[in-house]
């Protein structure tokens, strides 16, 4: 989850999937993917993924930590929640094969409950909850929609302590 300071408050910074992956194609997600050998840790691999999803080198990113959950996909995935600062300026050069767009979210619509959906569809004669987040033309939703309504609840929690 990279959180980029700017001079109207924090943001989050997502990528738009390409449409022809065999996976979660042309869904809204944080940069990230699968764990390769060489990654020691979930945050290296958060780290790999963010340089090669959107050119963002890890010297720009400072870890603040993990949320406590880790999330399972429907398509098996085991999603392990970074969090990043993103120092700035930086550039973006998005990998065209895997990112169709990279958009910014204010930190504070996506915080704000008035803004937290649940959504359902029918798959295979079942039906499945989701959370999601709508934002003008963006749709967030699913895992995603998720980690960022379980940081709110961790923000909330911690407030209240």
């Amino acid at each position: 989850m990279p959180l980029i300071e700017r001079t109207r408050g924090l943001t989050v910074l997502f990528t738009r999937r390409t449409p022809h992956l065999r996976s979660h194609a042309g869904q809204i997600s944080f940069p990230g993917g699968r764990s390769e050998p060489q990654d020691a840790t979930p945050a290296e691999t958060a780290l790999r993924e963010t340089h090669e999803e959107i050119g963002v080198a890890a010297s720009h990113v400072e870890v603040l930590g993990f949320l406590p959950s880790q999330y399972t996909t429907r398509s098996g995935f085991i999603v392990t929640p970074v969090v990043g600062a993103v120092r700035t300026p930086f550039q973006l050069k998005p990998d065209v094969s895997e990112v169709d767009e990279v958009f910014e979210v204010p930190l504070s619509f996506l915080l704000d409950p008035a803004n937290h959906r649940q959504g359902s569809i029918v798959t295979e004669g079942e039906v499945r909850n989701f959370h999601a987040i709508p934002y003008g033309d963006y749709y967030i939703w699913g895992v995603t929609a998720g980690i960022l309504m379980h940081f709110y609840w961790f923000l909330s929690a911690a407030d209240t302590e």
